[in-house]
């Protein structure tokens, strides 16, 4: 047993985080040599009751090949705190998971964190709550950024779909074993976020059940693998309250879409408001407390913006160009672009974000758009 595989093993054994596993390698020098000390030794570490050090004492070590034989055969990865995809920014939080199953690809390098945020609310989403959620979700995947969140129904089924039909990658995490999937409605799109370049992630064992008690701990993995995390509708008591409240502990900034006063699931939006959150109605606003002016791709190597006519080109979807096209005969409200090219709004907002980011569009004081002043007339792929 090498130290990753310790590390492994030690997730397996129900009882120990990170505390106690800080306070076990502390002790004895390496995830592995805990499981050489006797019984006695064990007893004589801060924090290890005499439950837990027969617990460890007794760990049968062929648990632990099962598990990796499994994982293997199942196609699912593990990394471990000494692995180097291991995400950087989950290392910063106060208890980060020793391990991590995962199936899917993970960017673990501290850039690709930047460029993430989470977006959670309610299982009982209303009418106006799957609209804002789709919509901001919607601009987060245009602007490039990785979407988190926990796969339950309502809000994060909204927010994963965006992505996935955005072709961004999205990360959801189980509050179960991977041989325990919940909930079983959400199979499909689990495949479809491991097809699209995401991942399926849980720090617990693969035969793990779902609990009461796992959901919590699945929250602080959601708010830890994101620079913020998005509320758009919640009740006061919700698991997303939770995620939002676990986000400001780990130093994450936190957004809440405000909902109707009559609707009890957008109390929860409302207590972060006033608790300090800050208040947002699309991404853009939330680009603007990252200190975001555009897409990095967009700048030069001296972190200057293209000129617009530069950024032209291929980059460029079809939507997109045609809403260059229609601005070019003048400037149009957002019902008069959605008319004009027969789009729905959420996917017409994205790509007007996208236009703005780019320097191509600016929305002026009376809500209109504009073409920004480009060499030549219609603009062609």
């Amino acid at each position: 047993m090498n130290s990753r595989e310790g590390c492994i093993a030690l997730n397996l054994v129900p009882g120990i985080g990170f505390v106690k596993y800080s306070a076990l390698v502390d002790r004895f020098g390496a995830p592995e040599q805990v499981f050489a000390a006797s019984r006695e030794e064990l007893l004589e570490t801060p924090g290890i009751g005499e439950q837990l050090a027969e617990r460890i004492a007794a760990f049968d070590h062929s648990q632990l090949y099962r598990e990796l034989e499994i994982a293997e055969r199942g196609g699912a990865r593990i990394l471990t705190l000494y692995d180097g995809e291991y995400p950087e920014i989950l290392r910063q939080i106060f208890d980060p998971p020793l391990a991590l199953y995962l199936r899917g690809r993970i960017n673990g390098s501290t850039e690709a964190w930047e460029r993430s945020v989470a977006i959670v609310g309610t299982r009982r989403v209303s009418a106006y709550g799957s609209r804002m959620t789709s919509a901001i979700a919607d601009e987060a995947a245009a602007a490039g950024f990785t979407i988190v969140s926990g796969l339950a129904l309502g809000v994060d089924t909204l927010a994963h779909k965006a992505a996935v039909e955005a072709g961004t990658p999205t990360l959801a995490v189980l509050g179960g074993g991977l041989l325990h999937f919940h909930p079983r409605e959400n199979l499909d799109l689990a495949r479809s976020i491991v097809d699209g370049g995401g991942a399926v992630i849980s720090e617990f064992p693969l035969d793990f059940p779902v609990s009461r008690t796992t959901f919590p701990r699945r929250n602080r993995i959601v708010a830890g693998l994101a620079r913020g995390v998005i509320v758009t509708e919640a009740g006061e008591k919700s698991g997303a309250v939770i995620t939002a409240k676990l986000a400001l502990e780990q130093g994450r900034e936190v957004f809440a879409v405000p909902g109707h006063a009559d609707n009890p699931q957008a109390h929860g939006c409302h207590e972060l408001i006033r608790q300090g959150a800050t208040l947002i109605e699309n991404f853009e606003q939330v680009l603007e407390a990252f200190g975001f002016g555009m897409l990095p791709h967009l700048a030069d190597g001296d972190g200057n913006a293209k000129p617009p006519d530069e950024a032209v080109g291929s980059d460029l979807s079809a939507l997109e160009l045609a809403v260059l096209n229609r601005l070019a005969e003048g400037d149009a409200s957002l019902e008069e672009l959605q008319a004009a090219l027969s789009t729905g709004t959420s996917l017409l907002l994205a790509a007007l974000m996208r236009l703005e980011l780019k320097l191509l569009v600016e929305q002026q004081s009376d809500r209109r758009y504009r073409r920004i002043s480009l060499r030549g007339g219609e603009v062609r792929e």
